[in-house]
């Protein structure tokens, strides 16, 4: 190969970096181990790990919900697991089969006209949709209401960072429930979108008609994000709430939580605006003798069109967790995903209700909560609270401290169906110790 390309060793190919920049000795490694040996030191790694023996609380939009293992075994399939983008669908029928389904859950979810293909994750999603918006209103400024997911605020702020001149994006600060306090909505003039989380990043369920009120004064569309997909097995649709874009994260309903990922976004809207969504559709039709087929009826990415027509450079998704979502709906059903969203509800409630007699303990947002919600405690921070239980096996929670200065006293703390009456009082004798 050396003599093909005309240079006379390795070295000579990098003999564009400057030798200071090279380093002349070997890497440090360990010696190389055969197989055998190798999976042995992997599964004594392994073995080091605490986390799947503790106790865990952790949400924050990653949620552990129950996966039952037909799922997985379906997920790998060969047919399902090497497929590749389904571009010719005379190949492809099952998976577009599969994310026509997935599309129509999502619509059923979040209760509008149309879904796509899946985004990476939510906090993408948050990021597209304010794009598609400025699209539709031909304009720029955003009000982002200070209670959706930081990261999800930093996502969008990346997004317009190199094709905005100045500060297009104006928070609107949480009152003391908890929820949007839309009295004190900055003048931002005329704004392209309203974004809220539904429910929001404390766990508080947000207002969406005041919400609309304030997007509809500004003739701008409300945008929606809802991290906890169970949520909306007992809140109405945002859409039927007048959102006019909804976004979500599907992880819960789909894998359980892995190092903060995979995830898969969720994206519906009306379908005034279809032609203006990121991403695919896939759609239904028939063959020339009438059979049904599937097909990509949409797909404004530039991939398939000049790049300047565009919507969206989203050139992938996690499919393979989209499939997996929709597995999971098919097989909870509308009754099971009703009875695990209230399983989820009374957990949070119960722990809620036995809190405030914890005098360590303070419950400092009254704005109704699904499964997840804010422990203040007046004494400790956050941190010292989950270093302490940490150390009987508990993750107690995110300490809202790592978000801002004035939340490091606040433990954000997620209860799932999962959750065992012994679980909560076990968390809770570790709030008063």
């Amino acid at each position: 190969m050396l003599a093909r390309v005309g240079v006379r060793d390795i070295d000579a190919l990098f003999e564009a970096v400057p030798q200071a920049f090279r380093m002349a000795r070997p890497l440090d490694l360990e010696p190389a181990l055969d197989e055998p040996r190798l999976m042995q030191h992997l599964t004594d790694l392994s073995a080091q790990n605490r986390g799947a023996s503790m106790l865990s609380f952790l949400g924050a939009g990653m949620y552990r919900h129950h996966v039952p293992p037909a799922l997985d075994q379906l997920l790998q399939r060969s047919e399902f697991y090497t497929a590749y983008t389904p571009y010719q669908a005379e190949l492809s029928q099952g998976t577009l089969q599969a994310i026509f389904e997935f599309q129509t859950v999502v619509c059923e979810l979040l209760g509008t006209d149309v879904a796509n293909a899946s985004m990476y994750d939510a906090a993408s999603s948050c990021a597209e949709a304010v794009l598609m918006a400025r699209r539709i209103r031909r304009r720029n400024r955003v009000l982002i209401s200070e209670g959706l997911h930081p990261e999800y605020i930093e996502t969008i702020r990346t997004y317009v960072r190199g094709i905005d001149e100045g500060d297009t994006l104006f928070t609107v600060p949480l009152g003391a429930d908890g929820r949007t306090d839309w009295a004190q909505t900055p003048d931002a003039g005329d704004v392209a979108a309203v974004i809220v989380g539904y429910p929001n990043f404390l766990g508080c369920v947000e207002d969406l008609d005041a919400a609309k009120q304030v997007a509809e004064s500004h003739d701008g569309l409300l945008v929606t994000a809802t991290s906890e997909p169970y949520a909306l097995a007992l809140l109405d649709p945002p859409a039927a709430r007048g959102a006019d874009i909804c976004v979500a994260e599907g992880q819960a309903l789909a894998v359980p939580p892995q190092y903060g990922g995979p995830g898969v976004g969720l994206f519906g809207a009306s379908q005034t605006f279809v032609r203006q969504m990121p991403g695919r559709l896939v759609g239904q039709t028939v063959d020339a003798e009438g059979n049904p087929g599937y097909v990509l009826t949409l797909s404004t990415r530039e991939q398939h069109i000049r790049r300047e027509k565009a919507t969206s450079n989203i050139c992938t998704n996690h499919g393979l967790i989209a499939l997996a979502m929709g597995i999971r709906t098919a097989m909870l059903g509308k009754r099971g995903f009703e009875e695990a969203g209230r399983r989820c509800l009374d957990a949070a409630h119960y722990l809620r209700s036995a809190a405030r007699n914890l005098p360590e303990v303070e419950v400092p947002y009254a704005a109704p909560v699904f499964n997840e919600q804010v422990f203040r405690f007046s004494d400790r921070s956050a941190a010292e609270v989950a270093e302490a239980l940490s150390a009987q096996g508990i993750l107690a929670g995110v300490d809202l401290g790592r978000f801002r200065d004035a939340w490091k006293h606040d433990l954000l703390v997620a209860v799932t169906e999962l959750h065992t009456r012994e679980d909560l009082d076990r968390l809770l004798a570790g709030f008063a110790g």
